[in-house]
C-alpha cells in the first residue's frame, strides 16, 4: 500500500452558475474524508447563496479578487491573500467585479451538500 495519493485528473463538479470547481481531494472526487481541496474559477458578476456550513473553509486567492460577507461584515480578498471562515458563520461568496477570479478552497471536514446549508 502506498503512503501517498497522486491526483492527475481532478473531478469537475457540475454547477449551474458558471463556476468551475476542480476537486482534487474530497467527497466528490475520491471520497477522501479528512478535507476537500478544490481549485475554483468564477466569472465576473458571479454570486452564490449565503450559507452556514458545518466545516471550516480556507480560501487562497490566486488571481483577481472576491468579495465575502461573513456575519454581515464585508471583506475583499485579492490575489496573494488567504482567509479562514470558521464553521457556523453565515457566509456569502461573490465576484461583483468585471473580471474572473481564481482561488483554492480547502474545507475541513470536506465539503458536502448535506453540511453546507445554503439558503434558498
Amino acid at each position: 500500500m502506498k503512503n501517498f495519493i497522486k491526483e492527475d485528473d481532478p473531478f469537475i463538479v457540475p454547477t449551474i452558475d458558471m463556476k468551475l470547481i476542480e476537486e482534487h481531494f474530497g467527497n466528490a472526487s475520491n471520497k477522501y474524508d479528512k478535507c476537500s481541496i478544490a481549485r475554483m474559477e468564477v466569472p465576473p458578476r458571479w454570486k452564490e447563496p449565503a450559507q452556514v456550513p458545518e466545516f471550516d473553509e480556507f480560501t487562497l486567492m490566486v488571481k483577481g479578487k472576491k468579495q465575502i460577507v461573513i456575519d454581515g461584515e464585508k471583506i475583499e480578498l485579492v490575489a496573494g491573500q488567504s482567509l479562514l471562515v470558521k464553521k457556523g458563520a453565515r457566509v456569502q461568496y461573490s465576484n461583483p467585479y468585471d473580471y474572473p477570479a481564481v482561488y483554492w478552497s480547502i474545507c475541513l471536514p470536506p465539503f458536502s451538500l448535506d453540511t453546507v446549508h445554503r439558503e434558498k
